[in-house]
């Protein structure tokens, strides 16, 4: 929206009320694209969200302004918010302004482009309108929300997975391996006896590793590269989105203007993580390997012990196959392995 330009990322403080017996609350408001986004300043949790389009002042020329992004049946506003950043302002009045003008002026259109115009809109909303809504939604949502709706989805996998294994050694052995993972995305790591077939990221940072897979390696250095492989593999695709196609548009909405999904909204989306095995890229993954300072041949034999399909990984290993220091020590490796025996 060309009027808007210079008013992109726009932000500032108001005051918000949900309803018109609500308290008033305040926020940080956020101008974007096609949204007007209010979120919590301490937790930066989306709260509301309005369309542009349909964003009015109720009270021209009044300080502080009031903006509504409808009205009830009697005609009074219904969501509203008090602001009075001046940039803020003239943003909102500016985008009104220009919808205004650019709406058409009755009789102009015959009925085969009105009829046009519906079907276009129609297709707008079943096709696009979804995407366009999870992928919103995935980007704006903060660390805290994602870790809630991973532990959700961690909930609901537990039905094939069972409880994650919790021997007290191999416990403390995951949480010093996931804290030095922290710098690629990763909270937690759980391990768990039955339904992964190798390595899992949910959304929020949680890594699910099934205890065959480390059960089967005497060496640490295979595994470790498989749970880095997925992280990073994650972080290229956020492991959100398809967690939110699966809830639906609507749980999607709860989640924005709420902050938390709808309860039962994941049921039945373990089958489908836990089947998924994205692959990184190449040269994101060398990175990843040099940065944690892990040799990458081990993992890359281990895929193809002759070596033909891992090649790349192989010449590009940063560390010609030999890591300069163990990333997990021998009593670590010892724990976790033992981690499902308790």
């Amino acid at each position: 929206m060309t009027a808007l330009e210079k008013y992109q990322r726009l932000e500032c403080t108001g005051l918000w009320r949900l309803t018109a017996g609500a308290q008033l609350r305040e926020v940080v408001v956020g101008l974007r694209e096609t949204t007007l986004v209010f979120a919590d300043p301490r937790t930066e949790m989306a709260l509301s969200h309005w369309s542009l389009p349909s964003v009015e002042r109720v009270n021209p020329g009044e300080s502080p302004a009031i903006f509504t992004p409808g009205r009830t049946e009697e005609g009074a506003p219904s969501e509203t918010i008090e602001l009075e950043d001046p940039d803020m302002i003239a943003a909102l009045e500016t985008v009104h302004t220009t919808l205004v003008r650019r709406r058409p002026r009755p009789g102009r259109l015959r009925g085969g482009v009105v009829a046009a115009s519906a079907g276009l809109a129609a297709l707008v909303v079943i096709f696009w309108l979804p995407d366009a809504m999870i992928s919103h939604t995935a980007s704006v949502l903060p660390t805290a929300t994602r870790v809630q709706i991973g532990k959700m989805a961690l909930a609901d996998a537990a039905r094939l997975t069972g409880s994650p294994c919790t021997e007290p050694l191999g416990r403390r052995a995951a949480v010093a391996l996931a804290q030095k993972l922290a710098g690629f995305g990763v909270g937690e790591i759980d391990v768990v006896r039955d339904g992964v077939p190798d390595v899992t990221v949910l959304p929020g940072g949680i890594v699910l590793v099934g205890d065959a897979l480390l059960t089967a390696s005497e060496d640490p250095e295979p595994v470790l590269g498989r749970i880095l492989a997925a992280v990073v593999a994650a972080k290229a695709s956020d492991p959100v989105v398809p967690l939110l196609h699966h809830a639906g548009l609507i749980a999607t909405t709860r989640l924005l203007t709420s902050g938390a999904l709808p309860e039962g909204s994941v049921a039945g989306y373990a089958e489908a993580a836990l089947a998924t095995q994205a692959t990184p890229g190449n040269e994101a993954l060398l990175e990843a390997f040099k940065t944690l300072g892990l040799a990458a041949t081990p993992y890359a034999k281990a895929l193809d012990p002759t070596g033909e399909a891992t090649l790349p990984l192989i010449e590009g290993d940063p560390f010609k196959g030999r890591s300069p220091a163990p990333v997990v020590s021998d009593n670590d490796w010892i724990s976790l392995q033992g981690i499902c025996a308790g």
